[in-house]
């Protein structure tokens, strides 16, 4: 039957343009892989694309991605620009068979792309950022226009079969380059995660041969009674592997401490500085524990974290240079703080010279900083929500004004000042647990960063609030841990939380979202008493 044979000839080719299109991609990928590793592994396609969309999406949207996808946010982008990719690299691929020029140039039309969004990030070092994608939009459109040539039958001779012996020939033919373009392409990835792991050598060297200097003022002793024996919360002291990560980069930074510097400067600075980090060790170091709160926690959400940070006192740093708060005269109304991947996140002068133990961060937990909280110096303000504070891989502070400059986040319709707001949480028992009749031991925490927690209460479905019993406090920028037994009768039960800060300042019933400032509101839980 000639119209099924004809169908089956255009369906064999159909797939054969698909995966043609598919293994340009890959080797275009691959490619840039490699020579990212070579040149700079911050510059790989899929990193750059990625946070140029990240910086292009609206908070709303950012919001909604961290809700749903949690730590998760990143992969899921990463995952989301394969597929896309995917997609239409077939469709390339497709194309190919009929016009192959004009396959080929849709392959480096991205990677035109690429080295746009490469040239366009924050913290790009020039037009060898553009090479990546370059490199491997070459690479995959000679893939692409070779494996199209070989995916299209020539025509069969005269004594040749109904199906045409050159056909069968091509399609072998295609296979084998297929097959050999998959090999060398998997190797040049391969390669390219080699360079890259290389030029990250030397940073996790540096790290593993810092020894912490000790603080010249310790942490105050934890006080017995902080950490409550009921299971289902959190410990006290977060474990760094266990803390919340939240922020921008695609790519974790791998800094070496040997070649780290900060910069101080900008308005009101009378003595710009530039320091190591050997200098900032040799300074008298200050030892806290802090709960750190990040804006994008929702209502019982899971964005907090308490640990010890050993570092500089920032105001100390700050007034070397020469820098006076706004109450005292002050030009400089704000900090502008930015990290090596060209993040910005601004501080208010006034809150970090006010006293509170703002420092540059060197430690956590006893170690030198994980890589993923912003080795080998970041930024951390008690009080304020993260994404005005607490700059991870900080490499430069200017001194400017709220009226002068906008952040990152600012840009992008969140509150210029952010102080973190009155919270609780329920953290036994779960959403829709089904404990047993008689005594329930209800359990969390709740934080007021600067205020201190001074009491918790419990509601059953309706009824009056009743007190909690509160754990003890380490201090006012610590978290707090709470317990309430509740004599459980069967049936449906809504259980809720509110704390009263150090002030007398009861937490809000209102609900509010997380932009612009963080979110409100009382945590509640459900449960069906058996």
């Amino acid at each position: 039957m000639p119209g099924v044979s004809n169908f089956r000839g255009i369906l064999s080719r159909t797939a054969l343009g698909a995966l043609a299109g598919l293994l340009s991609a890959y080797t275009a990928l691959a490619v840039a892989e490699l020579v990212a590793g070579l040149v700079r592994p911050a510059a790989g396609p899929v990193t750059v694309v990625g946070g140029a969309v990240i910086d292009r999406t609206p908070a709303a949207v950012k919001d909604f991605a961290i809700r749903t996808f949690g730590e998760n946010d990143k992969k899921v982008l990463q995952l989301g620009i394969l597929a896309i990719l995917a997609v239409i690299a077939i469709a390339l691929g497709v194309l190919a068979l009929a016009r192959r020029r004009t396959g080929a140039a849709g392959v480096l039309l991205f990677g035109i792309v690429g080295s746009s969004a490469a040239l366009s990030r924050p913290d790009s070092t020039g037009l060898g950022d553009a090479l990546p994608s370059l490199a491997g939009a070459v690479a995959g459109a000679v893939v692409l226009y070779l494996l199209a040539s070989k995916a299209v039958p020539a025509p069969a001779p005269a004594y040749a079969d109904g199906e045409g012996g050159t056909h069968e020939w091509n399609r072998r033919g295609f296979l084998t380059a297929a097959g050999v373009t998959a090999v060398a392409a998997t190797s040049a990835g391969a390669l390219g995660r080699f360079f890259t792991a290389r030029q990250g050598q030397g940073a996790v060297a540096s790290r593993d041969a810092l020894i912490l200097p000790k603080p010249a003022s310790p942490a105050p002793a934890i006080p017995a009674g902080v950490q409550l024996k009921v299971p289902g919360i959190p410990s006290f002291t977060t474990p760094n592997r266990a803390f919340y990560r939240v922020d921008t980069a695609l790519s974790v930074p791998k800094v070496d401490a040997g070649t780290w510097r900060l910069r101080i400067h900008g308005e009101g600075v009378t003595r710009p500085h530039t320091y190591t980090l050997d200098q900032l060790l040799a300074r008298p170091l200050i030892e806290r524990d802090i709960t750190m709160t990040c804006v994008s926690n929702e209502v019982g959400g899971p964005y907090i974290g308490n640990a010890r940070w050993l570092g500089v006192p920032l105001a100390d740093v700050l007034e070397e240079a020469g820098v006076v708060p706004p109450s005292r005269g002050g030009k400089a109304d704000q900090l502008v703080a930015r990290s090596v991947d060209g993040m910005t996140l601004g501080s208010s002068v006034e809150d970090v010279m006010d006293g509170r133990d703002a420092m540059l961060a060197v430690g956590m937990n006893g170690e030198p900083l994980p890589f993923d909280h912003g080795f080998p110096v970041r930024m951390l303000v008690p009080g304020l929500y993260g994404y005005v504070s607490a700059c991870k891989w900080i490499t430069d502070i200017e001194l400017t004004t709220f009226d002068a400059y906008d952040p990152y986040w600012v840009k992008r319709k969140w509150a210029r000042r952010a102080p973190i707001k009155t919270q609780s949480r329920i953290d036994t028992p779960k959403p829709f647990a089904r404990p047993a009749a008689g005594t329930v031991t209800i359990a969390g925490v709740a934080w007021a960063q600067r205020r201190g927690v001074s009491r918790v209460q419990v509601r059953i479905d309706d009824g009056p609030w009743q007190d909690a019993d509160l754990a003890a406090q380490a201090g006012v920028d610590t978290w707090r841990q709470w317990s309430y037994r509740w004599p459980a009768a069967p049936g449906g039960h809504t259980i809720t939380v509110r704390a009263t800060d150090g002030t007398g300042q009861v937490q809000t019933e209102q609900r509010t979202r997380t932009i612009p400032d963080g979110a409100s509101g009382w945590h509640s839980v459900f449960v069906t008493v058996a």
